[in-house]
């Protein structure tokens, strides 16, 4: 008998395009299954006019999805890892991330091929905390307008000369095959990725051992344990996905996993920045170790500041 899986996605393209990836591989591994797709759309999705920040964060991309789960007319659900707060509903767990993807920012841009040549004054469309923080601590005269919507809605307000560039993840780019759109990609010393950027991460029932048993071989450790780092590290900071919060693991062929870490202030007046080390199966030690000393530096007062900013 076929068994029939449910996967609940956005209807984004770039979301649709993880979800295919998604079945492409359970059938790679079990071909017997018969695989859907639950095309859905959150309220994220649905208020495009409203900074995030101010009507919930990211996690608004994920609710219906996971009501989806929580009733059962999904099995699974795909997200961006990034968009994934660090305290899931308490049914549900991310069982399974894939292999991850290019972590990096692209700067976007028509006019101007990297961030040193934009002039002061340019106009960058972003709807990033993280990315605003980082982009007026290289030059605070940048001016910062909100940019939402899909990939493609973003690029068409480009074209249309509503600002000099954007920002946006490499990872999404190239899914979406709009390389070709890529000006820069950004160094981290310039601008630090967002937590888990470049992953994709399934969401399941926590009790649900058949799904957990289909989807192991969808997993990728290396890219668990630096999920497992990054994650940590925000979790201790309880920044959200709306803090201006960067951190970017990766593990050395020591098995080492490394990781840099960054709270910046939203006018990019201050960024506080550290590293280190451990085994690569003392991932969440070291992210809480780098969270606190982040704190020890005096992270919470521009997550407290931000958090007040970002609600104005």
């Amino acid at each position: 008998m076929t068994t029939t899986i449910r996967i609940a996605t956005r209807q984004s393209p770039l979301a649709l395009w993880q979800a295919y990836a998604v079945r492409d591989k359970l059938l790679e591994h079990h071909p017997d299954l018969s695989v859907e797709l639950l095309p859905l759309t959150t309220k994220g999705d649905r208020e495009q006019s409203v900074p995030l920040a101010k009507i919930g964060g990211k996690a608004l991309f994920l609710k219906e999805l996971e009501t989806a789960l929580l009733d059962k007319s999904a099995d699974l659900a795909v997200h961006s890892m990034k968009d994934v707060p660090a305290q899931l509903p308490e049914r549900l767990i991310i069982s399974t991330v894939l292999e991850r993807h290019n972590p990096y920012d692209a700067l976007v841009s028509n006019n101007f091929k990297s961030l040193a040549s934009l002039p002061d004054n340019a106009v960058i469309g972003t709807c990033s905390p993280r990315r605003q923080a980082q982009l007026l601590s290289i030059n605070s005269t940048f001016k910062i307008v909100q940019l939402r919507g899909n990939v493609g809605t973003r690029l068409k307000k480009l074209d249309a000369n509503e600002f000099d560039a954007t920002l946006l993840a490499c990872a999404g780019l190239e899914r979406l095959e709009l390389h070709t759109r890529i000006a820069q990609v950004i160094p981290s010393q310039q601008s630090l990725p967002a937590v888990t950027q470049g992953t994709i991460g399934i969401e399941i029932r926590a009790d649900d051992t058949r799904m957990k048993t289909l989807l192991a071989p969808l997993n990728h450790k290396q890219t668990e344990y630096r999920t497992q780092a990054e994650r940590a590290l925000s979790a201790k900071l309880n920044g959200g996905c709306s803090a201006p919060i960067a951190a970017f693991a990766h593990i050395d062929d020591n098995k080492t996993i490394n990781m840099t870490a960054r709270v910046i202030a939203l006018d990019g007046s201050r960024l506080l920045e550290v590293s280190g080390s451990a085994p690569h199966t003392q991932a969440k030690l070291l992210g809480n170790r780098l969270a606190i000393e982040l704190l020890d530096k005096g992270a919470q007062d521009i997550l407290d500041e931000a958090e007040l900013g970002l609600s104005v």
